[in-house]
């Protein structure tokens, strides 16, 4: 990916093309999971890549180009908070989550889990969810998520230690709830 980042550097366009395509679902998953709702993670997946290609030619290499983009993913996210928290929300309707809600296919393989994974990585602040996210979800190594998240990579081992702890700990809840609500 590294590799294609430079040539796309020198103007081949097939392997911008392709450094686009090895990275995309990185970048869209990462966007997701840093709280953009699956609207705005498309919109957010898109601007990242804007802001990349305009300005590869400044890449250098010295990181590799999937943290190089992850990094630019993550200043996407900020400022579009930073924008939406300076905008009011409009709703046609008084209860826009259950319409939203209503409006999404349910009848998808692994759906339910995929809500139930959300919903429990949503729970968990947001600078844990951020690095379980990345290293976990996206694979990154610590020593390149700590780049990403700009902090040490041993903040980045203790909060993806302690966002497993959570999530299974929460995980354990679950499962011992929904027995006694089943016999009820």
């Amino acid at each position: 990916m590294t590799t294609w980042a430079l040539a796309g550097r020198g103007g081949d366009a097939e392997a911008v093309d392709l450094f686009v395509r090895a990275l995309h679902r990185d970048v869209r998953h990462y966007v997701t999971y840093l709280g953009a709702d699956p609207q705005a993670a498309d919109d957010l997946t898109q601007e990242t890549f804007l802001r990349a290609l305009g300005s590869l030619h400044r890449f250098e290499g010295r990181s590799s180009a999937r943290t190089w983009l992850l990094s630019i993913a993550r200043r996407a996210v900020v400022d579009s908070i930073r924008y939406s928290s300076c905008r009011p929300r409009l709703s046609d309707t008084g209860d826009w989550e259950a319409a939203a809600e209503r409006t999404q296919p349910r009848d998808l393989p692994g759906f339910d889990d995929g809500i139930a994974l959300g919903e429990l990585l949503a729970a968990l602040p947001e600078n844990r969810r951020e690095a379980f996210v990345l290293t976990q979800l996206l694979g990154l190594p610590y020593a390149e998520a700590a780049s990403v998240s700009d902090c040490p990579v041993g903040t980045v081992r203790s909060r993806v230690a302690r966002a497993r702890t959570s999530l299974i700990a929460w995980l354990d809840e679950a499962e011992q709830a929904a027995p006694a609500r089943s016999a009820a």
